[in-house]
């Protein structure tokens, strides 16, 4: 038997210099589990990782302002980040711009005193139905228009499940979604 030529039989263990890493490819190389400050575990999902978002819409169902939160965050916590982020509506006429809306529909979530203050602050006339008294028959007739634009985000795949590690990407495809609905209602 002859001597094989040099290179072409190598023990396995020893990496090649032309390689930036040594090691068996395909193993132990996992991004690992989702991260991000956005991200916690649902206490409605037996406690799975995950995102909740929260989103204010006009009449029509056109987005105008999305926040994505984790879902143990409380849903009163993010409401003046909803309020403070939606932009002047601009109208063809003359005059300033109305910067915020005149009356806003909100569910049993947002029944705290601090989300009332914020309204009032701002001017805004609030129709939260409270906890414990009202029931929820009332304001479903407002409340589909919301649920439809949130069915209308789930309609893209990148949003339906949540595949992205990082949450300020995701963050981006929900807002690259709500740009896709407002395109749709353009005239």
């Amino acid at each position: 038997m002859a001597t094989p030529a040099p290179g072409l039989a190598r023990p396995p263990w020893r990496s090649r210099p032309d390689r930036l890493v040594g090691g068996v490819p395909g193993l132990g190389e996992r991004a690992g589990k989702k991260g991000g400050e956005r991200i916690g575990k649902n206490p409605t999902d037996r406690g799975k990782q995950g995102s909740k978002r929260h989103l204010v819409s006009d009449r029509k169902g056109v987005p105008l302002t999305v926040a994505l939160i984790a879902p143990n965050v409380h849903d009163s916590k993010v409401f003046e980040e909803l309020l403070d982020g939606i932009e002047p509506i601009k109208h063809p006429g003359r005059g300033r711009p109305r910067k915020r809306p005149e009356k806003l529909h909100a569910d049993k979530g947002y029944d705290f005193p601090r989300c009332r203050k914020a309204l009032r602050r701002r001017g805004i006339k609030g129709r939260i139905a409270r906890r414990g008294v009202e029931s929820g028959e009332k304001l479903g007739r407002h409340r589909w228009v919301v649920e439809r634009t949130l069915a209308w985000l789930a309609r893209y795949r990148r949003l339906s499940v949540r595949h992205e590690r990082r949450s300020d990407i995701h963050e981006a495809f929900l807002h690259l979604g709500c740009s896709l609905i407002c395109l749709n209602h353009l005239p």
